[in-house]
């Protein structure tokens, strides 16, 4: 799609055709949907006498679906195999470079952001490029089947619109397969490399949360066999938003409890906003005159030392 050729004529321009028969055969070809839409097209180019880009938004969004509507699915294939394995060798590429020259320079924080902005940056490019040549592209589609058509049945007219409306018009089961595809392709990464991102992220939330509640709770320990009471009024410093700290005298998962430490994991987002609201809390019991630990969360994110009563 990105290689095509700007002749003067374009390729397979039939000169011989006058514009009726010409507009004819491209209605048959291009079939009714958008009909007016490609007719125009094909009058501009046929009038320039070559080849040019327009802007085509389907192609710039959903070029994949579009071939497979358009029954070019061997072009569909090709696509998605050279086009797709070009764009990853590109964003490859690009993150190499980056992660030697220019990475170090930038806050860990903004690492995974500038990564995913050199891949969107990559992928804006080539749709963009694919979106400009698509008009011209399915021109020249269309001028080959009609010299086919013609080559092939000089003289018959039904034939000619037979091997163009086979060849041409649309196909929702084309369509349909193209978000399906898209559909599958999300629940991959859904399931298996979003994970992996996820997990460190999670990993370092949760250390973070018992971290902060374990060494408050001592704290609070110290001060409660020094006093007798618990310290609901401990002034906390924690320089971590994404952890709220609370000191109370009861909680509802604890009944013999009377101090408690409370740690609530917040504003984290995608892809970890799972966390959000979950729990890790220290509690004192007063039957035994120890320190437990309970949580909210599920066995695999909580501490294994932290059981649920």
């Amino acid at each position: 799609m990105l290689f095509i050729e700007t002749d003067s004529p374009p390729p397979f321009y039939q000169e011989r055709l006058t514009p009726t028969k010409r507009k004819q055969l491209d209605q048959w070809f291009i079939g009714h949907r958008t009909q007016s839409y490609y007719l125009k097209r094909f009058e501009q180019f046929d009038k320039q006498g070559y080849l040019s880009p327009k802007w085509h938004w389907a192609a710039f969004f959903i070029t994949f679906p579009w071939l497979l509507y358009r029954k070019r699915y061997m072009d569909a294939l090709v696509y998605s195999v050279a086009g797709w394995s070009f764009i990853q060798l590109n964003v490859v590429m690009a993150l190499v470079f980056v992660e030697f020259a220019i990475i170090s320079y930038i806050p860990d924080a903004h690492h995974m952001a500038t990564r995913i902005a050199i891949a969107g940056i990559i992928w804006l490019f080539w749709a963009f490029m694919v979106a400009r040549w698509t008009d011209a592209y399915y021109y020249r589609v269309a001028r080959r089947e009609i010299a086919d058509a013609l080559e092939d049945n000089p003289r018959d007219e039904a034939a000619q619109k037979d091997h163009l409306k086979r060849e041409g018009g649309v196909s929702l089961y084309g369509l349909g397969l193209g978000f399906g595809f898209f559909a599958f392709a999300l629940m991959v990464i859904y399931v298996q490399f979003l994970p992996i991102i996820a997990k460190p992220k999670e990993n370092e939330v949760l250390f973070n949360t018992y971290d902060i509640a374990k060494t408050t709770q001592n704290r609070v320990a110290l001060l409660y066999q020094q006093t007798g009471r618990c310290p609901i009024d401990l002034p906390l410093n924690i320089d971590e938003p994404q952890v709220r700290i609370q000191i109370t005298t009861q909680a509802a998962g604890a009944p013999k409890a009377d101090c408690v430490v409370w740690a609530t994991i917040q504003n984290v987002k995608f892809p970890i906003r799972h966390l959000n609201d979950q729990t890790l809390m220290f509690y004192h019991n007063v039957d035994n005159n120890s320190w437990r630990c309970t949580s909210s969360l599920n066995k695999k994110q909580a501490p294994a030392y932290c059981i649920d009563d």
